[in-house]
């Protein structure tokens, strides 16, 4: 998630250009007997094994580096960091284990972070993971942003586009939030669409997704469709769904520096499932 703006941009409807869709509910858990992933509702298939992580490993006693073959390591390896979110803090590689079942990313007050980044890229495609937040630390006002972020495989943001179907200005938050990026040039101003959907306790465990076609991104919150964004292109913008190739990202970002609400996210797995060949092509 990189220079963003959260104003917040609401609307209603479904149409040829792009759309945001803002939910209001009491509740987003399914009915007891509807599948609450959007996989199994909408009948995606099995996750491809190459690049799915169950996080099925590791343990409290004995954290595990993340699986190698699968993902990207903040800093480039083990015991390593980089520079944070626009130069705050660091992400470290430390940051982010696995231990028995859950991947653990942990932001720390001093503004350490996790960060993980898978190696498969592609055009088109369904992503999906299971994740909850939570502060750890006292509410001083500057907490971590959990994302489940595509992000270009160029690293060209904004011509390549991004896609944050899952965004959150604090751990734990009531709403679901997601800002999805049109690809652009630099000299514009952002181009961008916004979702909203309320009554999602982000402390619980949740299974959210994206379904990015030649036609359309979706986005689901246990199983249940949240928005959708389709087309879109003016004179400063290509249409929402015309990135190039991207990858999963997890991200716990430090938007502040230093002195922040520690916080952990976890991942109970991330899954990847192909496009049927007659949606993979435009």
């Amino acid at each position: 998630m990189y220079g963003r703006l959260r104003a917040r941009h609401l609307s209603m409807g479904f149409g040829t250009a792009a759309l945001a869709v803002t939910l209001t509910t009491t509740t987003v858990n399914a009915a007891p007997d509807r599948p609450t992933t959007a996989a199994e509702r909408h009948g995606w298939g099995d996750p491809l094994p190459e690049w799915s992580d169950e996080f099925g490993y590791g343990s409290e006693a004995a954290p595990a580096v993340p699986d190698r073959d699968k993902w990207r390591l903040a800093g480039g390896g083990p015991g390593k960091c980089w520079p944070g979110h626009s130069d705050n803090g660091r992400r470290c590689d430390a940051n982010t284990r696995v231990v028995g079942g859950v991947l653990r990313m942990t932001g720390e007050a001093n503004g350490d972070t996790g960060w993980l980044a898978s190696p498969y890229g592609r055009q088109y495609g369904r992503w999906e993971a299971r994740v909850r937040s939570r502060a750890t630390g006292p509410d001083n006002g500057r907490q971590y942003h959990p994302l489940l972020i595509l992000w270009p495989d160029s690293g060209e943001h904004p011509q390549d586009g991004e896609y944050d179907y899952l965004e959150n200005g604090a751990p734990g938050e009531r709403c679901a939030e997601a800002f999805l990026h049109y690809p652009h040039p630099e000299g514009v101003p952002v181009q961008q669409e916004f979702a909203r959907k309320c009554g999602v306790d982000l402390s619980r465990w949740h299974n959210v997704a994206v379904e990015w076609t030649p036609d359309h991104l979706r986005g689901f919150i246990d199983g249940e469709e949240w928005f959708r964004f389709t087309g879109g292109a003016n004179a400063d913008r290509d249409c929402i769904q015309c990135a190039p190739s991207m990858h999963q990202t997890i991200q716990l970002d430090n938007f502040h520096g230093d002195d922040l609400q520690s916080a952990v996210y976890e991942v109970d797995w991330a899954r990847v499932y192909d496009l049927p060949d007659n949606e993979s092509v435009r």
